[in-house]
């Protein structure tokens, strides 16, 4: 075995090592860099192992690179996005649209559930908050569906997983980070946007269905609720009423995208202020409130950059110990043929989900993987959703599924851990046969980028 080869499976085993100590992942990304530069260095000048390594090709390196970080017109819509996200929940739209929703749909066996899956839908069209979405649909959804006596796994599972189509469905701030990545003009955040838009809401189209069908076989799961009133003209005008509002902000940021009037970075600023708007015309935008979304903006921000941080210094390091160089020659030495590779790829991603976060996973392995992709001549758009539905599954796959402490946290006392796993199995399924469904028809992906350039 080649000693680059050697080095980089060491390097990985580091990390992961450092990763179960409990520090916060951007200082074990950074300090895993700073030992492999030690080790390197020693290598090179010590004992003269022919790695192409020195300091000021890898560490030295960094500045330059974070200084390319913040200097991102590209990620200057991660902060704007994330604001709106945090305001939009603020302004009380989902409130609005689960009241009124629930008499449109309730008399339907499962309509709680599909209620929570459009509202979901259209938040995720709004934010690309997980956290957000998780705890508002659950606060909201659960008291309601358990109190009508519906399964609690199938209750918390709908929430919990649908609070995690906003990772996917545009605007996401994961989109926006991969484009970062990716730094290729046939990817860049307009492209993944269209690109995400179809699948997303073949996902949503999925998760209404299970909502629909699972209740037809198994009754019990979604008893009719007593109460609910026959839908007439009244119910209708609630439900558009309610439902204007997000359009209009879906529209005003999605739709200056999509036409080319804005760029990603423009409509986030968009969204911003439209979620500003929304929240005055609730009279729910007062001082405190602005001051806490700030607050919060912050904080998620500086988490994501210190994480870049660290996954930069983690990268360049790993390119100078030769790490692109033996994982693209693994990667193209698989017996599997070009779509063999592909899959190869979206099952380490799966399986990586179920340990890290999808910002170390998209800020170390899609960088190194795309590459090799782009070489065997597959669209970049069409892989980096599939890469982007991959990783949908992490929020939901423990021990490190994120959604499950989020849903767990405003779940009432009667609903288990066990409940929250057995009521997310479904969904992770389902998020795996969407991912075959694309992987297979690629069009659903690539159609709409390039009916826009075309």
């Amino acid at each position: 075995m080649a000693l680059e080869t050697l080095f980089v499976i060491g390097m990985f085993l580091t990390f992961g090592a450092l990763l179960l100590t409990g520090y916060p992942v951007a200082w074990v990304l950074g300090g895993t860099a700073v030992i492999w530069t030690v080790i390197g260095v020693v290598a090179v000048n010590d004992f003269g192992a022919s790695l192409w390594f020195d300091y000021p090709s890898s560490m030295g390196l960094v500045p330059e690179r974070i200084w390319g970080i913040v200097n991102s017109e590209t990620l200057v819509a991660l902060p704007m996005f994330i604001f709106m996200g945090i305001m939009l929940d603020q302004s009380g739209v989902a409130e609005r649209l689960m009241k009124s929703m629930v008499k449109l749909f309730g008399a339907v066996r499962g309509g709680y559930a599909v209620t929570v899956i459009i509202i979901g839908v259209l938040l995720a069209a709004t934010t690309g908050i997980i956290g957000a979405s998780v705890v508002l649909l659950g606060m909201l959804s659960l008291p309601v569906m358990l109190e009508s006596n519906y399964d609690k796994g199938f209750a918390v599972g709908t929430a919990c997983a649908t609070g995690t189509l906003g990772i996917l469905i545009p605007p996401s701030i994961m989109l926006v980070l991969m484009a970062d990545r990716l730094a290729v003009p046939e990817a860049s955040v307009g492209d993944l946007f269209m690109g995400a838009f179809f699948p997303g809401l073949l996902l949503g189209a999925m998760y209404v269905a299970y909502a629909i069908i699972r209740p037809l076989l198994q009754p019990q799961v979604a008893p009719v609720p007593e109460g609910i009133g026959k839908v007439g003209p009244a119910v209708a005008w609630e439900v558009f009423k309610a439902v204007i509002p997000t359009a209009a902000l879906i529209l005003g940021v999605l739709g200056s995208i999509f036409a080319g009037v804005a760029t990603p970075t423009e409509a986030s600023g968009v969204g911003a202020l439209g979620a500003m708007v929304l929240a005055a015309m609730s009279r729910r935008l007062t001082l405190s409130v602005l001051r806490a979304s700030l607050h919060q903006t912050t904080r998620t921000s500086a988490f994501i950059f210190a994480i870049f941080v660290g996954a930069t210094a983690f990268s360049v390091v790993l390119r100078g110990l030769g790490g692109d160089t033996v994982i693209e020659n693994a990667l193209l030495g698989l017996p599997f043929g070009p779509y063999g590779v592909v899959l190869t790829i979206l099952l380490a991603v799966f399986v990586l989900g179920f340990f890290l976060d999808w910002v170390e996973i998209t800020l170390i392995i899609l960088p190194l993987v795309a590459p090799v992709v782009a070489q065997l001549g597959f669209d970049l758009v069409w892989f980096t959703i599939l890469f982007a539905m991959c990783l949908q599954t992490s929020f939901l796959t423990p021990p490190v599924g994120f959604a499950l402490f989020y849903i767990k946290g405003v779940a009432p006392p009667e609903i288990k851990v066990t409940d929250i796993y057995r009521g997310v199995v479904p969904f992770i399924i389902i998020q795996l046969v969407a991912l075959a469904i694309v992987f297979l028809v690629p069009g659903i992906a690539t159609w709409l980028p390039g009916v826009a350039y075309n």
